[in-house]
């Protein structure tokens, strides 16, 4: 009851200074820039963004590392102007800067014979710091109950707390995701499919968080999704059996199907391609969508006081109670995309590893 009561009085205490402070920070003739706001979240940069005190950014500056037509430099994203200039770009040392053009938009660029040219760039990104965050979270969430069944044994009685959670959700993706897809071949492909899991449950639950270390769109990031659809693509064409390939170039179907135009080949070599690209973008889209419309449900109170106080005022309860449902909707997108990768995985897995078949 008491755990009620406070969560009732942050609701209330949010009715109350969430309208106050949009009222306070909205300009009536300018009002919000929404595309920016939400393309700030999404997409990647140079630096961190955390909030705005007294309107003044908070930012993490991050180490930018490039070889440019001059050689390598290392140096801060704090030398980049705040500013831009007329053509839109933030100008900073080495002849360096951050490009406001569509086709390198907020990428380190460099004028060479009067042509914008990215130089070589291996900077430490907001994606990169929160890619090693959640892998660092990840591994002492994952080695506590690890130690824990390291110094018992299976006849112990089970784990509670902490332990006990993560144990529960290990055995129930192993048993009933992984076992039961891959059957004897499990114990050869479940440390992949569970990293694979837990990584992609744990960075969308961080990406959910709205405050450091949590707060970055890491699985909304489409080059970390095409990583992890990789991984899948070459453990399953890699490990795939000479049944599997025969399936593809000459499947079990008529001739004039495969002689003298390889139609079914062509489909069946297309699909290996395709499976992979349909992972990647699938965990990619749901996540940014998941963002997007939780960022544009809460920039409707500060459109809306942008017309005029009553209107923004009585769109702010809306807009909270709308923004706490697609919050708690967002949990369970968490785990279902996580779930959805990892079964997929493993369902693609156990196609490659199909037996030849022969009549009795």
């Amino acid at each position: 009851m008491k755990h009620i009561r406070k969560i009732l009085c942050l609701f209330m205490l949010a009715f109350t200074i969430v309208p106050i402070y949009a009222a306070e920070h909205t300009n009536d003739k300018e009002g919000i820039d929404l595309q920016s706001v939400l393309w700030g979240h999404i997409k990647d940069a140079y630096e961190w963004h955390i909030t705005d005190i007294n309107g003044h950014p908070v930012v993490l500056n991050l180490p930018v590392i490039v070889k440019s037509s001059t050689g390598w430099h290392v140096f801060s994203s704090a030398e980049f102007s705040e500013e831009r200039d007329i053509n839109g770009n933030r100008p900073g040392p080495y002849g360096l800067y951050i490009s406001g053009s569509s086709d390198n938009e907020n990428k380190v660029c460099e004028k060479i014979d009067g042509k914008e040219i990215r130089p070589f760039d291996i900077s430490i990104t907001k994606t990169v710091v929160v890619l090693f965050i959640d892998a660092i979270l990840l591994l002492i969430c994952i080695l506590i109950p690890a130690r824990w069944c390291k110094k018992h044994r299976p006849e112990d009685p089970a784990p509670k707390g902490f332990t006990g959670l993560m144990t529960m959700f290990v055995m129930y993706i192993y048993d009933d995701v992984i076992k039961a897809t891959l059957g004897k071949e499990t114990d050869k492909y479940a440390p992949y499919l569970l990293t694979c899991f837990f990584f992609i449950f744990f960075a969308n639950i961080m990406g959910v968080v709205p405050f450091p270390p949590g707060g970055g769109n890491l699985t909304g990031n489409i080059t970390i999704t095409f990583f992890l659809a990789l991984c899948t693509f070459l453990i399953t064409n890699f490990t795939g059996t000479k049944a599997y390939w025969k399936e593809i170039f000459w499947p079990d179907v008529p001739t004039w199907l495969k002689v003298p135009v390889p139609l079914m080949p062509f489909i069946e070599f297309f699909s290996i391609f395709t499976k992979p690209l349909a992972l990647m973008i699938r965990l990619f889209a749901n996540m940014m969508a998941g963002h997007a419309i939780a960022l544009s449900l809460s920039c409707i109170i500060f459109i809306m006081f942008g017309i005029n106080a009553v209107a923004g005022a009585s769109m702010t309860v809306v807009s909270v109670l709308m923004s706490v449902f697609m919050m708690l909707l967002e949990l369970l997108v968490c785990f279902i995309q996580a779930l959805v990768f990892t079964m997929l995985s493993a369902v693609f897995i156990s196609l490659s590893h199909v037996k030849e078949h022969t009549a009795k």
